[in-house]
């Protein structure tokens, strides 16, 4: 590793090899000899006069980029594409003449996005699965374990553990519908000349449109996709990389979510991310068990959500048929966006094996609040006994409000209860009122929720993707 120079922490801390490797300039430039390979061979088949012995040239020198040659040579034309053209034609002296022929640059610059952008999404798309398929476990196991829910952070009524693990859960369903509608509708650039007219095509055609429709098909199929766009300026349209970096930042999203509320039940002591056994904290207080990895997920999906922002400025500023003020930010924040994210799953996959949940301290704060929730129920049931409605509901009035005071003012304990059973007009026993204050009672439909949710959704989903499960990831720092 470098030391006097920046790099990237995609590079250094968090993305994996793989997803680096999808945007590296190797596969980048193999995507493109891969590409002016099937240009060849598609305008051989339509009729062009290109050799077998050309075409296997080209495949002999696909994957061993000269880039010494290409280096070079960009340093005099200033232009990336003919430095490539130039070094390939350097090891295939018999094929120079046809690498490229009718193409502009963007058949290779634009049709390589394309191609690593859908490798990419399938990286997303199998991590995501993993991710869904641990919170589908924990979600089953804790379907019924009574917890407090909150509505503008402040007790509410009482949910379950394992029906907000199944609002984390829903959330990134939605991401994964999103990519895989992505993935299912990607189009190919194709081969669409300068200004998208094929000018250049007809011309070596010689009018024959036909062929040149087919040369896109032939195209389209060696890469392994089923379409190509059906009109274009000299690029395919920008608006393809902000929908697909706004799906992305829809994960984003939701990781953010997952993680500040795991944070925040990491302070209320219910439930925690894995903790290493030499992981340290804090460097000045050693007993601290910072939940890291969730604060990270959240930075990192920050990250993500603002760079959404650059593909969108892009797309509006696409002048007519093209202009290049698209190409350094393109770089920089399309290959970015899909590190933050791998980055952001990889993390998931990690906390998401781990869970740590603390049933005893998640029962203890529903007992702290639950004589509130269960005032209207034990009026209720004091009815039933003899007792008059009005004045009960004024004395719990009065209860709720003094116990709530020694709560907030003495920082005692929730003596509600014992003001009840202590009046006679209510006629309730402390024994009554711990079998009106089962907290299984206060969970509504949670649990049948938690199971119907995952039996029509989410299992059939992990069944047909079973082959993709499993994955372990641990975490570099």
């Amino acid at each position: 590793m470098q030391h006097d120079c920046y790099q990237s922490p995609f590079s250094t801390r968090y993305a994996s090899k793989e997803m680096q490797e999808l945007f590296s300039e190797d596969h980048k430039f193999r995507t493109w000899r891969r590409l002016w390979i099937a240009l060849a061979k598609a305008e051989q088949a339509e009729g062009l006069a290109i050799t077998d012995e050309q075409i296997a040239e080209m495949e002999a020198h696909r994957d061993d980029i000269n880039y010494e040659d290409a280096i070079r040579r960009e340093k005099e034309c200033r232009h990336d594409v003919m430095s490539h053209i130039y070094a390939y034609g350097l090891q295939c002296p018999k094929a120079k003449g046809i690498i490229h022929l009718g193409a502009t640059s963007c058949y290779v610059g634009d049709n390589t996005d394309i191609l690593i952008m859908k490798e990419a999404l399938t990286v997303v798309q199998r991590k995501l699965l993993n991710v869904i398929a641990l919170l589908a476990e924990f979600a089953e196991k804790y379907r019924s374990l009574p917890a407090l829910a909150y509505t503008h952070l402040q007790p509410a009524q009482l949910t379950t553990v394992g029906k907000r693990a199944s609002l984390w859960l829903y959330e990134l369903y939605l991401d994964y519908q999103e990519v895989s509608y992505r993935l299912e509708n990607l189009p190919l650039l194709g081969s669409k000349g300068t200004t998208g007219t094929q000018a250049s095509f007809l011309d070596l055609f010689e009018g024959d449109m036909t062929k040149i429709e087919a040369v896109e098909k032939r195209i389209a199929q060696a890469v392994g996709l089923d379409r190509v766009v059906p009109v274009s300026g000299q690029t395919y349209s920008r608006k393809i990389d902000s929908f697909i970096v706004n799906t992305l930042s829809g994960i984003a999203q939701s990781a953010m979510k997952f993680a500040n509320d795991l944070r925040i039940l990491q302070n209320f002591k219910e439930m925690e991310e894995p903790f290493e056994k030499s992981q340290i904290g804090s460097s000045a207080m050693p007993y601290k068990r910072n939940p890291m990895r969730s604060e990270r997920i959240c930075a990192l999906a920050r990250y993500v959500i603002c760079d959404a922002l650059n593909p969108a400025f892009t797309a509006g500023t696409q002048w007519f048929e093209r202009t290049l003020d698209d190409s350094a930010n393109k770089r920089i924040s399309v290959a970015e966006a899909f590190l933050g994210v791998d980055a952001i799953l990889n993390i998931m996959i990690n906390v998401c094996d781990g869970l740590v949940v603390y049933p005893k301290v998640i029962h203890t704060r529903v007992m702290n609040e639950l004589p509130f929730m269960a005032t209207e129920n034990i009026m209720m049931e004091a009815v039933k006994r003899g007792g008059d409605r009005q004045e009960l509901h004024e004395k719990l009035r009065v209860y709720s409000q003094e116990a709530a005071r020694r709560v907030k003012e003495e920082g005692k304990p929730n003596q509600l209860i014992e003001m009840i059973c202590a009046d006679p007009a209510f006629g309730i026993t402390e024994q009554d009122a711990a079998g009106l204050l089962d907290p299984a009672k206060f969970t509504g439909c949670a649990p049948e929720q938690v199971s119907r949710f995952l039996t029509e959704y989410i299992k059939p989903l992990l069944k047909t993707n079973a082959g993709l499960l499993g994955e372990k990831v641990q975490l570099n720092v």
